[in-house]
């Protein structure tokens, strides 16, 4: 599958290191069955009530798609917390987590993915960034700047339709309609408190690392957040990536393939 030369560089840096810097995007969700929303008719794939009326991605997922259309934008949302929920996190996240555990100062999570994936797998709260927002997190559409979590919120929706069915989510300070705490598109309205508490953890935590290593995972170009993360780190990269796995630095990894074969392949050499 990969040259052996290149697992042998990346099972190098990783027995090296003393800190696992894990950056991940969409296409970590991939092999747990989430749709890939690459390109509008991946997105109407996933979505094709919505291909009628021509509505994108960017579309809907947008603050003035909550603005305009309330009762679709929640079914979009509602639709994705429900499938979140109901979806189980591939392997590949529990082989991460064993080696999390062979760092001395272990591993920290920075990902793009709003669907609280790495939680659910069983990594600490406190060692996740999520750089987005969570759809597991609900804030006020208007001006209040808190979040809480989205747990009580069971939403029901028509699927044929994309319409939310069951009562909207309401702010519980000033009673307005809730959203979800994701960065959107053209999105001003983002309380990014809870992102940026994240952030300060991980900066910490940086500091104690003498070593790190970046494994990146399903991070693609076209929102470069997670790639531009891990390459700005003083770290040796290995980029996991199905379509866009080539690398700037001689130091540096590529390996292109799924996140979850792409990871069981490395284990075998890493815990051999």
């Amino acid at each position: 599958m990969f040259k052996e030369e290149l697992l042998a560089k990346a099972v190098e840096h990783l027995r090296a290191a003393d800190g696992l810097v894990i950056t991940a995007g969409a296409g970590m969700g991939v092999d747990s069955g989430l749709p890939d929303f690459r390109g509008t008719e991946g997105f109407w794939r996933a979505y094709p009530a919505l291909k009628g009326s021509g509505i994108t991605f960017e579309d809907i997922a947008s603050p003035a798609a909550f603005a305009e259309r309330p009762t679709q934008a929640w079914g979009f949302y509602g639709h994705r917390l429900k499938l979140y929920r109901n979806t189980t996190p591939h392997e590949g996240f529990q082989i991460l987590r064993r080696w999390a555990a062979r760092f001395d100062k272990g591993a920290f999570v920075f990902t793009s993915n709003v669907d609280g994936h790495f939680q659910k797998a069983g990594f600490e709260e406190s060692r996740v960034v999520e750089c987005h927002g969570s759809i597991n997190y609900l804030q006020c559409s208007r001006s209040c700047q808190t979040v809480w979590a989205a747990e009580p919120f069971t939403p029901e929706v028509d699927e044929v339709a994309c319409e939310l069915l069951s009562e909207m989510p309401r702010c519980p300070r000033c009673g307005s309609m809730s959203r979800p705490n994701i960065l959107m598109f053209g999105d001003y309205k983002w309380y990014a408190g809870r992102t940026e508490e994240q952030m300060d953890r991980l900066d910490t935590w940086l500091q104690t690392v003498k070593r790190p290593v970046v494994v990146e995972l399903g991070a693609g170009k076209a929102i470069p957040t997670v790639r531009g993360f891990g390459s700005r780190l003083k770290a040796p990269l290995i980029r996991i990536n199905a379509r866009e796995s080539a690398v700037g630095r001689p130091e540096d990894v590529g390996l292109e393939g799924p996140a979850l074969d792409s990871l069981r392949v490395l284990d075998l050499k890493f815990s051999a």
